[in-house]
């Protein structure tokens, strides 16, 4: 695919607009070319470190089209291989998740180590000298796996950036939301699964929007304010961010309670013994300042290009992967602080379910607006831009302002069309 006569977003600094071409949410050639130039580049969220505990602990997932086993080796070592026996290509692992020594193909009786490495077959005196330790019987790894503070990566290009380096300014918030406790943080048990007739980038930017709330999400604010306790007298006001190579954040005090340390009413006498405790311990650790930051205010991180982490009155760790150019499919696990009490447990995952969960409050409202947006572009020959132009020429944009998606589409755009290579010999 190649840029048409239509530019696919369209920016003027100078009359401070932003404006995004509908037909990138519904051409096919664009999705197709997405495959290619963003989620077979770029680095995308596998899995969390506390999902495999014990060695030998496995899980099963697909990332951008690939079935990857995710395992803890006997040693304690992390590894994410391509779910594919090197025999005859059959998946070794069709479980979703357990605890295994080893893993035996069902088709030709191939048995692996957690660590993918070829144990034994069958017929083995069949095959040549050596032939078991030769790295291609071996199932293959991905290309690219790194971990940050627990959240491991993988990318199918091995020339990619270090993971440490493409999340920028994303590290600072990450940081913030493992800081949550000094015993570390732990994946609930359970995934949300759902699918949206829909765009992904949609969601890319419902995620970080935040001047939808008050209006798709009125019926959860009405809620909040009509029960007992429900909300904090706190003032709301926040501000959005451009964090490098496409990341980005809304971040702001929060009008609900947050387990990791911000009371409410609800909550009761027993509930704030527990949070001051909770809160007390941010201090000794991080100081005043941060551990307001950490227990008082809301965020919601995007990391290029699907993967969102809502800390607000719970913490969601979100992606999702087209499926066609109106299609898409939704994963998402519950974060929580390790040991934390069977009450706070409770309280985080109401939250969780309540508001963020596919029956909450709030993803089906989003759901019910992203459908209805890609209805919408099916006018997009003659009605053709989507504007994000709010905030433009701000110092500070606000949270309800649209630097986040603008720095979403930025890097989109370059990753989509990049500008052509002169050599030098060409340029002289």
């Amino acid at each position: 695919m190649e840029r048409g006569e239509q530019p696919a977003i369209w920016v003027d600094e100078g009359q401070q607009f932003f404006k995004v071409a509908r037909r990138n949410f519904v051409d096919p050639d664009i999705w197709t070319a997405e495959k290619a130039r963003i989620f077979e580049r770029c680095w995308l969220y596998l899995g969390h470190d506390s999902e495999l505990p014990k060695p030998g602990d496995f899980l099963t997932r697909s990332v951008a089209g690939r079935n990857i086993l995710f395992t803890r080796d006997s040693k304690g070592e992390l590894r994410a291989l391509l779910n594919t026996c090197p025999h005859r290509g059959a998946q070794v692992c069709r479980e979703r998740k357990g605890n295994a020594k080893s893993f035996q193909c069902f088709y030709h009786g191939w048995v692996f180590g957690a660590d993918g490495r070829l144990r034994s077959q069958p017929g083995e005196a069949s095959y040549a000298e050596g032939f078991k330790a030769r790295e291609t019987s071996n199932m293959t790894p991905v290309p690219r796996f790194e971990c940050y503070r627990g959240f491991a990566f993988v990318c199918f290009d091995r020339h990619v950036v270090p993971l440490d380096e493409y999340l920028s300014g994303a590290k600072e918030y990450l940081d913030i939301v493992c800081d949550h406790s000094d015993a570390g943080m732990t994946i609930v048990g359970g995934t949300q699964e759902y699918s949206i007739r829909a765009n992904w980038k949609l969601l890319t930017e419902n995620s970080i929007d935040g001047y939808h709330a008050t209006t798709t999400h009125a019926t959860y604010f009405d809620y909040l304010m009509n029960t007992t306790g429900g909300t904090t007298q706190v003032p709301v006001v926040g501000y959005g961010r451009d964090l490098g190579n496409g990341h980005a954040v809304v971040e702001g005090t929060a009008p609900w309670g947050r387990p990791v340390a911000q009371w409410i009413p609800a909550w009761g006498e027993e509930g704030r013994r527990e949070i001051d405790t909770i809160y007390g311990r941010l201090v000794e650790l991080h100081g005043a300042a941060r551990a307001d930051r950490i227990a008082k205010m809301n965020r919601n991180l995007f990391i290029f290009p699907n993967l969102v982490i809502n800390d607000i009155m719970a913490i969601t760790v979100r992606t999702y992967y087209p499926v066609a150019a109106d299609y898409m499919v939704i994963n998402a696990w519950a974060l929580a602080p390790i040991g934390e009490s069977a009450r706070a447990r409770k309280d985080r995952l109401l939250n969780f379910l309540e508001f963020l969960g596919p029956g909450g409050f709030a993803t089906p409202d989003d759901v019910e607006a992203l459908e209805h947006c890609q209805r919408g572009f099916a006018n997009n020959k003659e009605a053709e831009w989507n504007d994000i132009s709010k905030g433009m020429g701000k110092e500070r944009p606000a949270a309800d302002d649209e630097l986040q998606m603008r720095a979403f589409w930025s890097q989109w755009n370059e990753r989509m069309f990049p500008p052509p290579t002169v050599s030098k010999q060409a340029a002289a």
